[in-house]
């Protein structure tokens, strides 16, 4: 069929030349699907050359009707927009059908976030005393002080700890290398974790490198940082629902309630596009306003 086989070139030109990770490129061709159960939904045949946009505005209403949040369908035309320019450049249609199609306005929710006095009692909950504590408060700083997304956290290495000029280089979205700036706190926790905790450890092999193992000398999943950071939460009665990105969240939030220049706290992130750094500033502004209700005398 002539669709798988145009999903296959997409996926590898996803892979080859967008260098998107494997989690991306399936979130990709999972939205795609979609449009072909839109199709069977209807009894249609997909002809890719024949599609228009009032077949893709008819394809977002049946997303629309089935409960689907308008997030999702904004991502589900982006991979359609993604799809059709691929198709484009393969001279498989000579008009892309999606140009037209408008994404839905999404409410931007704003993140949540710790102060400073919540992370320290995380921290402080941590039992040192025990092998895997010295590692748990070296992650808790790590993820909060550089503000690195989980899998950058457990996918970190040794050999891209820069302790001299206090650095990590980290893999980030679409294996992307970018260098992170490590404060005294975190690469001290660090050094005490590797030196005298990890060193012990009989490690896994193909996890000599890995920063984070667990008892079994592998690298840390995902699951178990979740794990970790909702554990720690029960532990000092915090009531928010918190997760590591809360961590990632918390480090921006600082920063520019600090005075961080923008551009700046965009290259610690890696994130691509400063519009997505820029929702921070919404919470700078409301950091703003509270602190004029508490303390002006009008308000």
């Amino acid at each position: 069929m002539m669709w798988q086989s145009y999903l296959k070139g997409f996926k590898a030109y996803l892979r080859l030349e967008r260098s998107l990770a494997d989690n991306s490129i399936l979130a990709y061709l999972g939205d795609l699907d979609k449009l072909h159960q839109f199709y069977q939904s209807i009894s249609k045949e997909l002809r890719l050359s024949e599609i228009t946009i009032a077949d893709l505005r008819l394809f977002i209403s049946w997303l629309n009707e089935l409960g689907m949040l308008a997030s999702t369908q904004a991502r589900v035309i982006s991979s359609l927009k993604a799809f059709f320019s691929y198709l484009l450049l393969e001279n498989v249609i000579e008009v892309d059908p999606s140009a037209l199609l408008e994404a839905p306005k999404i409410t931007r929710k704003l993140p949540d976030t710790l102060n400073i006095n919540e992370i320290n009692n995380l921290i402080g909950s941590i039992d040192a005393s025990k092998p895997e504590g010295m590692r748990n408060k070296a992650i808790i700083e790590v993820l909060y002080g550089c503000g690195l997304r989980v899998s950058e956290l457990t996918e970190l290495k040794i050999s891209n700890i820069y302790p001299q000029i206090e650095f990590l280089k980290v893999i980030g979205k679409g294996n992307k290398e970018r260098l992170v700036p490590v404060g005294g706190v975190a690469l001290k926790l660090l050094d005490i974790y590797l030196k005298e905790i990890r060193v012990h450890q009989n490690i896994k092999k193909g996890n000599e490198d890995f920063v984070f193992l667990n008892r079994f000398g592998a690298k840390l999943s995902r699951i178990s940082i979740f794990n970790l950071i909702k554990q720690l939460a029960i532990q000092t009665g915090l009531k928010k629902s918190i997760s590591p990105h809360t961590l990632r969240h918390s480090f921006a939030t600082h920063l520019i309630e600090g005075g961080a220049d923008l551009r700046a706290v965009q290259e610690m992130l890696g994130h691509s596009s400063i519009t997505t750094t820029e929702i921070y500033t919404h919470l700078d502004r409301n950091y703003l306003r509270e602190v004029v209700t508490q303390f002006h005398p009008r308000s």
